[in-house]
């Protein structure tokens, strides 16, 4: 059986009048009895009962009708569904730091590119604290960021992994690392840190509510470059502990322990609601969500 069948079916089962049924589908009579008798035969039950007065739905005919809008509801989804893969096409550009294009990108990329093979990806690498004024300033369509602490109405976000910040130090300056009882002494420690983003608005944060004037020696763009600075011995810097991780200078510099807990980073996807609208754009995000859900 057709889709076409299913319909001229469930039009007679409304209707219960072949005349008006076979007007409906424009379909002769004949053609409309010869199409529930085709359907009868796979089903091997009567559908209808007929009299020279009346047509009635039959019992294994009622249980028929259920199946048949079922299944023509989700022939209708798929047709959707395929109409809109083939419709998406164009570019997509997606900004992103080093660290989350070698962390978090790979997978959702490659099956994005498997579904989608149409669309051109653009992918944009820099500092991943620039991630959402590109994407405000409508200059890529889709970023990598940590969850800002401030609500933005116009940036949907989508959280994707979460990482602890962790301050760090050289190997070779861990033994002199300067400390007040027992904790980090952000007064007197040389500090690295970056020069705009969420982990400098905390530990500013931080250093407010406690009344301390740091020592900052050097400041950089992006969490990466933190660490080959803390590496060549020019301070104490703070990083994502996920950047740390895959930093290839990693195993020249040591966590800090006894050092202020300032939070994790939750980071993810984000993009404007306006973006969010576009096949494209709404394609990856859809991905995204399956692929980080429980």
């Amino acid at each position: 059986m057709d889709s076409r069948e299913l319909e001229v079916f469930l039009t007679l089962a409304d209707l219960l009048h072949f005349g008006r049924a076979s007007q409906a589908c424009n379909l002769s009579p004949s053609a409309l009895t010869r199409t529930i008798q085709r359907l009868e035969e796979q089903v091997e039950q009567p559908l209808f009962i007929r009299d020279n007065r009346s047509v009635s739905l039959s019992a294994a005919g009622e249980q028929f009708r259920i199946y048949a809008r079922q299944a023509l509801q989700e022939w209708k989804k798929f047709q959707t569904t395929i109409k809109n893969e083939q419709a998406i096409a164009g570019t997509l550009s997606i900004y992103a730091s080093i660290t989350a294009v070698y962390s978090l990108l790979p997978h959702l990329l490659e099956a994005y590119r498997s579904a989608y093979p149409e669309v051109q990806l653009e992918l944009c690498t820099g500092a991943a604290e620039q991630a959402v004024e590109h994407l405000q300033h409508g200059e890529i369509d889709l970023a990598v960021a940590a969850l800002p602490d401030r609500h933005r109405s116009r940036i949907e976000f989508l959280p994707i992994t979460t990482t602890p910040l962790v301050f760090i130090a050289s190997k070779s300056d861990a033994t002199e690392i300067p400390t007040r009882e027992g904790q980090l002494d952000l007064s007197r420690a040389p500090l690295v840190l970056p020069q705009t983003g969420l982990s400098r608005r905390r530990l500013n944060q931080w250093l407010k509510e406690h009344r301390i004037s740091p020592n900052i020696t050097s400041e950089v763009t992006g969490n990466e470059a933190i660490i080959p600075m803390v590496r060549l011995g020019c301070g104490i810097g703070i990083v994502p502990q996920l950047v740390l991780e895959r930093s290839p200078f990693r195993d020249d510099v040591v966590i800090v322990d006894q050092a202020p807990q300032l939070g994790s980073y939750e980071v993810g996807l984000c993009t404007s609601k306006r973006n969010l609208k576009r096949p494209g754009v709404y394609a990856f995000w859809q991905l995204a969500q399956e692929r980080s859900g429980p």
